[in-house]
């Protein structure tokens, strides 16, 4: 067995599970009243630029105690130690006025005698992602009562050391291909500049400073303004991130060196003599979100770089089929370990990355090196997939599949666009993504969390920002619109009146600022900022034509669709006088998109008055706005399947696409609309990416929309009223002669199994949980659910 240091000890740790909020309670005085700790950072150092520093502490305990609590920070990130052991890493992202706090229980890691608390501290400055905003390097650590206020931070028991080892390693635009890159540098770490073991109790910290306190702590509640601080604090709202170990599964070539599996699978060393260069490539098999982890002996003075992509590339850099490796390359962003010589040195990133492949390039000098392990430590939120799905048709049993992978590692503290790129939270993503969330875990805190950061990033003016958080504000209008959608949405699947009521203010003012831009013609035009409505062909970076003196029936009809909603908010709220202004408003808008943009010949709407321009997306928002009367819909919703001149709708916009064929009573025709996702399986994607050709990002959550489908659509399980008090189940089975499926409801667990009998037939099973009942829709006759078991044959 091998000997591995203590932080190979600590990442095992976070690997068995990072426990923080686990039903741990708050001192109430520290949810309203000063903190007594100080916020503290390194005497010297800049506060504000890159840098890594290491905090640690002593203190003695007669014995171990039953509980310790305490509350911890930093600005921007941190690990947590306790003698040695990793406890847990934060904080949860959040912005200057939201900043996040993690509770813990250190007594399992106590003794009597003295004890060691210790962290790591990083800012990443100029080099930090977009979504990591910042006020300056900062630790607060914050016992729970005076029994743990033994280890509050502050300039006379913590010593603090700048910690050189590391360096940005910054990503440029070549790495990605010249595509938009907003997740922040990789890590350069020259281990001998690291004071390997500072967080065990008898490291000699000698040499450190003792650490400045720079501000006052003060809860979003503290009565008496912000004061100087990092922040005002609140609890973490989310749980720890999931982690566990992810062997690489295959050495795909080697140059160099003799290729052989044993180091990824813990079996063996990898030996690089001296005076010598090999090129090892791996590939997970699949994309994965996992911080890598890499255990090393001798090689002083080797460079070990770690280039990870999601894909390979051919000659003209393409992607295409992400299983063929022969005559591609790799072209990815680099980490970069510079061993000491020591045995067993384990090298780790500060965050985590994204791979399937992985390219390790090593050049050794005077002395040999052993690789011996290396692996990936998975991390993602803590989602347990609760829902299933199951028919005949094995194709769909595989979209699934890879569209929970492509939601899984779209979800970590915040939901993401994609993992690789951005690792931003956009609100047109995120409604699709807390949609997942809902239909197949059951879990909505990510969700609640979402609403809550989006209602913080409203600005002056009265929209919100169209991704957040984010320390490069943005503005997408029509996601503001989607914000109002994804509260509705909410409203319709949780019983959470005063949740949701909070958001009421900030929806008036969404929709006061749109009311601006409505022209002479009741059409909305010239709507500043990115008007991105769909990755479309005909589209200009994603904005369609109209948006003008003319107006864009378009934009116009987004806005109409999140009237609607906000009118039913309003009404359930007993606000009747919002409630029918909305309603009017909405009226007085469809008529006019009705009036100036429906071209009677062809009886589809055309993008502008002009009529020069015809789109799916517009056609598809005139059925959920109910601008085309019921009646007509599924005639216009032929004609959008069918129409080739037609702007199409991207994966992103087929989402709409999917919900337009279901209320228009053709939702048996959404398995044969999944050809774009039966297409990217043929190239071997293991996630859904942005578009179906020619992609930037191998992973998308947007494109994942299929898996709400299966249930929603399919199966027909929908919320028939508000909070989800009771179940609308109305199947769509297309082709399919069978399907059984489970979807998690707040009161339990919904089950459905449906077959057909001879053509028009259906034999099905029914089971809600205890205090839920509903309706079961066939042929459009209505069949009253019960709680429990129930058998229809129709």
């Amino acid at each position: 067995m091998k000997k591995f240091t203590s932080i190979l000890v600590c990442l095992t740790i976070f690997v068995s599970g990072t426990q923080a909020q686990s039903g741990l309670t708050i001192n109430p005085n520290l949810l309203t009243k000063q903190w007594t700790a100080k916020w503290i950072s390194h005497p010297t150092a800049s506060t504000k630029d890159y840098g890594v520093f290491n905090f640690r502490s002593s203190f003695n305990l007669k014995s171990r105690p039953d509980s310790f609590i305490v509350h911890v920070t930093a600005d921007n990130r941190y690990r947590l130690y306790v003698n040695g052991s990793a406890v847990g890493r934060g904080p949860a992202r959040g912005d200057k006025t939201h900043w996040q706090y993690e509770t813990y229980d250190l007594s399992n890691y106590l003794k009597p005698g003295n004890n060691l608390i210790a962290a790591q501290v990083w800012n990443a400055g100029e080099y930090a992602p977009a979504a990591q905003m910042s006020l300056e390097t900062g630790l607060l650590v914050q016992g729970d009562t005076e029994k743990e206020s033994i280890v509050n931070t502050n300039s006379k028991t913590w010593k603090v050391y700048q910690n050189k080892a590391f360096s940005p390693s910054p990503v440029t635009a070549a790495m990605v291909n010249y595509q938009y890159y907003a997740a922040g540098a990789c890590d350069s770490i020259n281990g001998t500049k690291m004071p390997w073991g500072c967080e065990l109790a008898d490291f000699d910290d000698t040499g450190w400073y003792a650490a400045k306190e720079t501000h006052s702590a003060q809860p979003i509640n503290f009565s008496f303004g912000y004061g100087e601080s990092n922040g005002s604090l609140m609890p973490r709202t989310i749980p720890m991130m999931e982690e566990k170990l992810q062997r690489i599964l295959k050495t795909v070539r080697s140059k160099g060196v003799k290729q052989d599996d044993g180091f990824i699978q813990g079996k063996k060393t990898l030996l690089i003599p001296a005076n010598s260069e090999c090129r090892v490539l791996l590939d997970q098999t699949y994309l994965t979100t996992a911080y890598p982890v890499m255990l090393v002996s001798g090689g002083r003075g080797s460079t070990i770089d770690i280039a990870y992509a999601e894909s390979l590339l051919d000659s003209g850099l393409h992607k295409g089929d992400r299983n063929e490796t022969k005559n591609r390359k790799l072209l990815g962003y680099h980490d970069v370990f510079i061993p000491d010589g020591k045995p067993n040195r384990l090298f780790s990133t500060l965050w985590y990355r994204t791979y399937r492949y992985i390219e390790l390039t090593v050049k050794t000098k005077e002395e040999a090196l052993e690789i011996n392990d290396f692996y990936g430590i998975f991390t993602a939120y803590p989602f347990q997939r609760k829902a299933e799905f199951n028919s005949e048709d094995t194709s769909l049993k595989n979209i699934w599949n890879v569209g929970w992978r492509t939601a899984r590692l779209c979800a970590n503290e915040t939901y993401y666009d994609c993992p690789y790129y951005e690792q931003l939270q956009y609100i047109g993503d995120t409604r699709i993504q807390a949609l997942i969330s809902l239909y197949v875990t059951g879990d909505d805190r990510l969700m609640r969390n979402a609403l809550q950061m989006f209602h913080y990033s409203q600005v002056a003016e009265g929209i919100t920002q169209s991704r957040y958080p984010s320390a490069f504000p943005q503005m997408i209008p029509p996601f503001s619109l989607y914000w109002i959608d994804m509260v509705h949405d909410y409203h319709t699947f949780r019983n959470d009146t005063a949740f949701v009521k909070q958001f009421l203010p900030g929806i008036q003012n969404v929709l006061a600022w749109y009311e601006k831009y409505i022209n002479s013609d009741s059409l909305l035009g010239n709507v500043p900022w990115w008007n991105f409505v769909d990755w479309a062909s005909d589209f200009e970076k994603g904005v369609p034509t109209g948006n003008d003196d003319e107006g864009s029936a378009i934009l116009t009809l987004q806005y109409v669709y999140a009237l609607d909603r906000a009118a039913d908010l309003f009404s359930f709220f007993k606000k009747p006088g919002e409630a029918q202004y909305y309603l009017s408003l909405a009226e007085k808008l469809r008529q006019s998109a009705k009036n100036t943009c429906l071209d009677n010949k062809r009886q589809l709407f055309a993008d502008t008055p002009k009529k020069t321009a015809f789109s799916q997306q517009v056609n598809i928002l005139a059925v959920l706005t109910n601008t085309v009367p019921e009646t007509q819909q599924k005639a216009i919703m032929e004609q959008i399947l069918t129409d080739t001149t037609l702007t199409p709708s991207s994966t992103y916009f087929k989402f709409y696409l999917f919900e337009a064929l279901r209320k228009s009573g053709l939702g048996d025709k959404f398995l044969n609309s999944l050809d774009s996702w039966k297409n990217m399986l043929a190239q071997n994607l293991t996630t859904f990416p942005e578009e179906e050709n020619n992609t930037r990002s191998d992973c998308h959550a947007w494109s994942a929309s299929p898996i709400i489908e299966f249930l929603s659509t399919v199966c027909g399980i929908e919320p028939s009223e508000a909070g989800f008090k009771t179940v609308k189940i109305e199947p769509n089975l297309g082709s399919l002669t069978s399907v059984n499926a489970k979807m998690p409801h707040p009161l339990g667990t919904i089950e459905v199994n449906l077959k057909r009998k001879a053509s028009s037939g259906i034999q099905a099973t029914v089971t809600l949980p205890e205090g839920l009942t509903g309706n079961f829709i066939w042929n459009n006759e209505k069949i009253a659910l019960k709680q429990g078991k129930q058998t229809i044959s129709r």
